[in-house]
């Protein structure tokens, strides 16, 4: 009865679900273990030049910078794929509109150039927040029904052009982190994952399909999911885990008014006297008080301090990271998911936030990724790190120059499976 109201609801969605009940597709052909993040802009071109080609290929970006050897030096320290950002704006904007048609021969070469150097590849409709350089991102995708229609289109014809890969090492993730659904009560990601999942199934048959809960793509979004409404065991079920935010954020100013003030927090905090932490914490109070507005100040002050006790201990802090796995792998056992079928998509840590010179230690950011990997593969899931280079860079900082290489080096040291 359940695939029959999908039917009646959904159109041709429905009947793509129901024929999927019945077997046409089967278990999942992608199986992944150990991933890294590639980069996805590091020019970040305005969208007044992307009818430029020197601009927009070749595409995605990381290809001018990231070739064949550098891909297989990760094969080598031990990552069996990567996921690879590809930002759909190009795809849905007027100005880039001669470019379409070679953007999705671009992505094929993309894979194929991953897929040569050993690792297995997934695609990853990475939407952006839209902002002075491009019109088109998240909340318009979200809140325009004709251009989530246009998005739709794009996610079938992406489809469609990866159906041609090999589908033991090429997935397609739908969309990464939907903001939808976050309000208590709302409910409009699963109608739109299932439009989704329909209009990608139905380009590609054997393709292994990516999907994640609403919410940022968070633990408590997909728990919110009733997978039964996808029921096709070709798919892996993804969230991101970022979990403590204040420790892994650390100076990002895109990320909010308050994080911006916050740096030197060292991780695990309990690791250094408490006398160092009292004086760390101090020090961003005082850039509170001197640079915050005035009228958030007082209300900063105090969440620093809420936040900052519930990781006061090694008991607490190990809780709040695994809070989202529990959660997640609770919601895998009651709908009879396997744990293979799971992907921890993004977590890390920030080593340095854009025009800053504050430098998270190396040894910081080796730590929680070691604690993040313990708890994904306790719970037998799949990982992949943020990311390549960049903010959070693992191989690489700003302007190619290389990391520490701690993380790598934690990546080799894990046993080989």
């Amino acid at each position: 009865m359940a695939f029959l109201a999908a039917l009646f609801k959904h159109g041709l969605a429905g009947l793509v679900l129901l024929l999927a009940a019945a077997g046409w597709a089967n278990a999942a052909t992608f199986s992944a273990q150990r991933g890294l993040n590639l980069d996805i802009w590091v020019s970040w071109p305005d969208e007044s030049r992307w009818d430029e080609e020197d601009v927009l290929l070749p595409f995605p970006e990381w290809r001018r910078t990231v070739d064949q050897a550098a891909l297989k030096r990760l094969r080598e320290a031990g990552f069996d794929f990567v996921r690879m950002p590809v930002d759909p704006s190009p795809f849905l904007s007027d100005k880039a509109a001669r470019f379409h048609d070679r953007l999705y021969g671009e992505v094929s070469d993309a894979v194929r150039v991953v897929t040569a150097a050993g690792l297995k590849v997934v695609v990853d409709m990475h939407l952006f927040p839209a902002g002075g350089n491009r019109a088109i991102g998240m909340s318009q995708v979200m809140d325009d029904a004709a251009l989530f229609e246009r998005y739709v289109e794009t996610v079938r014809r992406m489809a469609r052009t990866l159906a041609r890969e090999d589908p033991t090492m090429v997935a397609f993730e739908l969309m990464n982190e939907p903001i939808v659904d976050c309000a208590p009560g709302t409910t409009a990601w699963p109608d739109r994952l299932g439009r989704l999942f329909a209009a990608a199934r139905a380009s590609a048959t054997r393709l292994t399909l990516v999907l994640s809960g609403g919410c940022w793509g968070s633990a408590d979004g997909l728990a919110a999911l009733d997978p039964a409404t996808i029921p096709d065991d070709n798919v892996l079920w993804s969230f991101h885990s970022y979990t403590p935010f204040l420790l892994t954020h650390q100076g990002a100013g895109w990320a909010g008014d308050f994080i911006r003030y916050v740096a030197g927090l060292p991780y695990p905090p309990h690791a250094v006297p408490r006398a160092e932490l009292d004086a760390a914490l101090e020090r961003i109070r005082e850039r509170i008080r001197a640079d915050a507005p005035w009228t958030r100040r007082a209300g900063m002050l105090a969440y620093l301090d809420e936040e900052i006790a519930k990781l006061d201990t090694a008991d607490e802090l190990a809780a709040v990271m695994a809070a989202p796995f529990v959660e997640v792998a609770g919601w895998a056992r009651r709908h009879d998911i396997a744990p293979q079928r799971i992907l921890l998509g993004e977590f890390g840590m920030i080593r340095q936030e854009y025009g800053t010179q504050a430098v998270m230690p190396a040894e910081w950011r080796a730590a929680y990724v070691a604690d993040m990997i313990d708890l994904a593969e306790r719970n037998g899931f799949a990982w992949s790190i943020w990311g390549y280079g960049g903010a959070f860079g693992v191989v690489e900082a700003f302007e190619g120059e290389p990391t520490e290489g701690a993380i790598l080096r934690t990546v080799e040291g894990l046993p080989r499976r």
